[in-house]
């Protein structure tokens, strides 16, 4: 497990180093702008860490307690969504050219372009909350249906590994007959 982890991480720490190797070819000879940019690298981060992240958790915190149960999940994952385009839209919102210069980037309208977004994420939001569900939300008072799940009833005995199992044609809560009953030999 230790070397998959390791070739795992290697890529990555290689993708590091090559950051740092063209980091180091732009940033020196140090200049005015290099400073900026540092600011950038260190400031996004710690923006991103105790301004968006610490309102995206409570907005979802607080959502989670007003919406009914159907609504959560879907309303919560367009906030995170949203606050994730919201900073990656921020450098082009902040200023025109914000960013290098890529052909086709700077051509379109970055707060229109985030609007739509936001619109196209939040129309999913909608309605994924109000799709019909298909399987009913579990309740904390019964166990989880699953095929295997013998039904519970409260006259049934205990079922043990020697029980065989109920046939589809019982009614719940019964057990089938062991074979060379009287229930089975023909003409009874």
């Amino acid at each position: 497990m230790k070397t998959v982890r390791v070739l795992l991480a290697l890529p990555g720490l290689a993708a590091l180093a090559w950051g740092v190797v063209l980091f180091a070819e732009y940033a020196l000879p140090l200049r005015p702008d290099v400073f900026g940019t540092v600011g950038w690298i260190i400031g996004g981060p710690i923006v991103n860490d105790a301004v968006i992240a610490p309102l995206t958790a409570v907005l979802g915190v607080v959502l989670s307690r007003l919406l009914p149960p159907h609504w959560r999940t879907p309303v919560i994952a367009g906030t995170v969504i949203t606050a994730a385009l919201a900073i990656l839209a921020f450098p082009l919102l902040w200023r025109p050219y914000g960013t290098p210069p890529m052909p086709g980037l700077h051509d379109g309208n970055p707060a229109l372009g985030l609007a739509l977004t936001t619109a196209t994420v939040w129309l999913a939001v909608v309605l994924t909350a109000l799709r019909p569900r298909a399987i009913p939300p579990t309740t904390r008072d019964a166990p989880p249906i699953t095929q295997e799940a013998v039904p519970i009833t409260r006259d049934a005995p205990p079922v043990t590994r020697d029980t065989p199992p109920a046939t589809p044609t019982d009614p719940p809560g019964t057990r089938a007959d062991p074979p060379g009953t009287p229930a089975d030999r023909p003409g009874s």
